[in-house]
């Protein structure tokens, strides 16, 4: 065996060496940054950790997260073991309840303008605190801390979805009692805004009119004079009220004839048109625009429920439809998403027989769906959407009103060389209404033969 060069050997070994702690750092370099769920659990970790100076930081670290996350981010966070945990650090004193408030206001905030839809928090152990919370503090005769209690009652709207019919008698006194406020600091209206929408998130709950009419019409009306309130938060002031139709047909005539609603939302939307910079494409929009974007289309939503459940109608409806045609089309290639909900407002508009389908016309919606028609790329639901916007419509006009808008399609699809379309159209029809309908609609062969 011969004799190994020890200089030689040491050579080889720093080779290697070198050569694995090249791999080693290729390897660390390969491995994904940590996601944003790892992160914000791991801080909420941290929180038990550090003094009450040191937890606002990481709260504010953490919200900057939270603004930051898409819905199926929101959803893997905010679980039933998350909410658990932050009670169980409470519970410990680890986390100061004032703390943990601020991180839970934040986040039902931006729940809400995202329509984010949870259950998780009503299963945890921090629910039912903030229910206990709630009762003993509205049950207490002297020295009762308003600003927990409204604090706790935000919280607990915007993540409750089941709520109890006790807990909404002491939450929307409580808050509509903030939401009442009229100065116009900052603060102020940031506060009303948080009340408002935590309001608002209550759905299609069961709500006494004692418990919350005279407040909210006064909010409204001297919004409508003064312009004191935030987009946001006379919105949802609107759509809390416009929710209670569910259960209380009463309310009509308040909203319609009294609060002027849809001549108040028409200009809204119109302003907000105004604002967006609808010429940048995905990717270029600021935060601002997003946010307005955003706004539209929560108003798109109320208007459904709105037309849904209320039956008075008058001419103002006419403008309000002429504007969504107008959000239609400055949206319609760089916003398809918001395009895409204007024309669903409109067909499922014209589906509600005691909408006055000449209003629509009057408004525009022919032409939009025509203008869709045109569009290269259309899916099987658009395409639906489309055709029985057109039979809806038929169906509520007299025939020599019918004849004309076929003949207006008609002419209308030839001029822009689209005429093979109604062939194409008449052949798919009856999958499309088997894939969207159990039954067959009636007065359809009629319309499609001559459209």
């Amino acid at each position: 065996m011969g004799v190994v060069n020890p200089y030689l050997f040491a050579e080889k070994q720093d080779y290697f060496v070198s050569r694995f702690a090249c791999f080693e750092a290729k390897i660390m370099m390969a491995k994904e940054p940590p996601s944003k769920k790892q992160i914000f659990l791991k801080t909420l970790s941290q929180l038990g950790h550090c003094p009450e100076s040191e937890q606002k930081q990481k709260i504010g670290e953490m919200n900057e997260i939270i603004d930051e996350m898409n819905v199926e981010e929101f959803k893997s966070v905010f679980t039933t073991r998350m909410f658990n945990k932050m009670d169980k650090l409470i519970e410990e004193k680890k986390l100061q309840l004032g703390n943990a408030i601020l991180l839970l206001k934040h986040a039902g905030f931006c729940k809400a303008l995202k329509r984010i839809w949870i259950e998780e928090f009503e299963y945890s152990t921090l629910n039912e605190r903030f229910e206990k919370m709630i009762s003993e503090e509205e049950g207490k005769k002297d020295e009762k801390n308003e600003k927990l209690l409204t604090e706790i009652c935000e919280c607990y709207l915007l993540f409750n979805i089941g709520t109890s019919s006790q807990l909404i008698s002491i939450c929307v006194p409580c808050l509509l009692k903030i939401a009442l406020k009229k100065e116009e600091n900052k603060e102020t209206l940031k506060e009303v805004e948080m009340t408002l929408l935590a309001l608002a998130t209550l759905g299609f709950n069961f709500i006494e009119q004692k418990l919350y009419l005279e407040e909210i019409k006064e909010i409204i009306k001297y919004h409508q004079e003064h312009r004191n309130l935030t987009r946001l938060a006379y919105q949802s002031a609107m759509q809390f009220l416009i929710h209670r139709l569910f259960y209380d047909m009463s309310l009509e005539s308040v909203i319609v004839n009294e609060l002027h609603f849809v001549r108040e939302a028409t200009r809204e939307l119109e302003e907000l048109a105004r604002c967006v910079d609808w010429k940048k494409k995905e990717g270029e929009r600021k935060r601002k625009d997003i946010k307005e974007e955003l706004a539209i289309t929560r108003w798109l939503q109320i208007f459904e429920f709105f037309f849904r459940f209320c039956g008075l109608r008058n001419e103002e409806y006419i403008e309000l439809f002429s504007r969504i045609v107008q959000v239609y089309r400055v949206a319609k290639d760089n916003r398809r998403d918001i395009g895409k909900k204007c024309i669903c407002f409109l067909g499922n508009a014209a589906e509600i027989r005691d909408v006055r389908v000449e209003n629509l016309l009057k408004g525009g919606a022919v032409d939009v769906f025509l203008e869709e028609i045109q569009r290269q790329t259309m899916d099987d639901e658009m395409v639906h959407r489309i055709l029985m916007f057109f039979v809806n419509a038929s169906m509520q006009l007299k025939e020599e009103e019918r004849k004309e808008m076929k003949r207006k399609v008609f002419e209308k699809m030839e001029e822009e060389g689209y005429e093979d379309t109604i062939t194409s159209f008449h052949e798919i029809f009856d999958f499309l209404c088997k894939k969207y309908y159990d039954e067959a609609l009636l007065n359809v062969s009629d319309f499609r033969v001559n459209v």
